[in-house]
């Protein structure tokens, strides 16, 4: 295995690879406001919830790397300590890469994008009414993590208000992963795409502790056939069921097919001899 020390990399080679390695990461349309009344849109993918209660996000506009300044963004939340966060989509994705340029400080990135800018309830940032939610937030703090080029600034915000474009709701009034069909940023100019065909779910753990991967039968835990994954799954019961289990592969196939589709007790009724 390689190994890496930071030190030894310039700061756009450590980006690059801190950047490409740690993804896909959500991407906050940040809209800000300065004491002026410039508003500013700008996204950033150093960007996660933190809290549910108290609702806290985090994003960092950090220092840029090339040549050390900071972002309007940054500016204006030190100045209004408040901000819309849009959550962002593969309907808009291409406007948002838009609003990532560097423009200067009196111009409207919602006019150059075409987003829509829509007046916020308890907030001066605008909402972003393209997006499929907005987060309205106070700024309860900026943390600011160095004073060289890539060096972050926490911007941790506190939810103070919701909004939700129905279109994106289920049945039952929740928000559907499936329409909301998110992007997420990966390195260079890289995107990820969370529509239909990649979503996937890995079943929530059905006891409070499974029998792990030390107490899986030798038959099976030196199978040719099943993966890490499959064996986690296997792992995930509560007591191992009576009896010898088989080393055949094609019975590890079949219980394979039975792992794919999530039904891990009927995988274990296949492999018992």
């Amino acid at each position: 295995m390689k190994t890496i020390s930071p030190q030894d990399l310039n700061n756009f080679e450590l980006q690059t690879l801190l950047q490409t390695a740690i993804a896909p990461r959500p991407i906050a349309l940040a809209s800000t406001i300065d004491i002026n009344g410039n508003v500013n849109l700008s996204p950033f993918s150093f960007f996660n919830m933190f809290s549910s209660n108290p609702p806290i996000v985090i994003f960092s506009p950090a220092r840029r790397v090339r040549d050390n300044t900071t972002k309007h963004t940054l500016e204006n939340v030190l100045e209004v300590p408040e901000v819309v966060i849009g959550i962002v989509n593969y309907k808009i994705v291409q406007q948002i890469s838009l609003a990532s340029t560097e423009y200067d400080k009196e111009i409207n990135e919602f006019v150059k994008s075409g987003l829509t800018m829509k007046e916020a309830d308890l907030v001066q940032p605008k909402l972003i009414d393209d997006c499929p939610v907005n987060l309205e937030c106070k700024v309860l703090e900026v943390k600011h993590l160095g004073t060289e080029g890539g060096a972050g600034n926490l911007v941790i915000c506190e939810v103070i208000k919701i909004h939700v474009r129905e279109e994106y709701l289920n049945d039952q009034g929740a928000l559907d992963q499936k329409k909301l069909d998110l992007v997420a940023r990966l390195g260079g100019s890289w995107y990820s795409r969370n529509n239909e065909d990649n979503l996937f779910e890995v079943p929530k753990p059905l006891v409070t502790k499974g029998i792990g991967f030390d107490r899986l039968p030798n038959e099976i835990k030196f199978s040719t056939v099943f993966t890490g994954n499959d064996l986690g799954m296997l792992a995930n019961i509560e007591d191992l069921m009576e009896g010898n289990f088989s080393a055949d592969e094609t019975v590890h196939k079949e219980a394979q097919n039975l792992l794919h589709h999530h039904q891990i007790l009927e995988a274990w009724e296949k492999l018992r001899v």
